[in-house]
């Protein structure tokens, strides 16, 4: 078993989740229950895929939670796409959050490509 808090990965992805968090606090009160939750969803399910896919007793598993915390910041990019299509906040503020999205995406590439690596062929 991996120590989540160890990786790298885990603590950008929770600063993304705190991010996003703060960000969708100024955005319309009808789309609570709509982009505000889909993006809140979106960014804690990165931050826990990381941690539960550590506590897995095999690579496959890991890789395969990891694969999962991938696409979900996938989806939280393209959430921010369609929250600047809407006005929802400024450009430079989604702008700052999107580049934490790509960083953490990168990370997450290239773990799944190490913890891949030793998986038996």
């Amino acid at each position: 078993m991996r120590n989540h808090r160890k990786l790298l990965v885990w603590s950008k992805a929770k600063d993304l989740t705190v991010s996003v968090y703060e960000m969708t606090r100024s955005f319309p009160r009808d789309e609570r229950f709509g982009l505000v939750a889909q993006a809140r969803r979106a960014a804690v399910s990165i931050v826990s895929n990381v941690a539960e896919g550590a506590a897995r007793r095999s690579d496959k598993e890991f890789a395969r939670y990891l694969d999962v915390a991938l696409g979900s910041a996938s989806e939280l990019e393209a959430q921010l796409e369609v929250a600047l299509a809407l006005g929802f906040s400024t450009k430079a503020t989604i702008d700052v959050v999107v580049d934490r999205v790509v960083e953490v995406k990168k990370m997450l590439s290239g773990l799944l490509a190490a913890v891949t690596k030793r998986l038996p062929p």
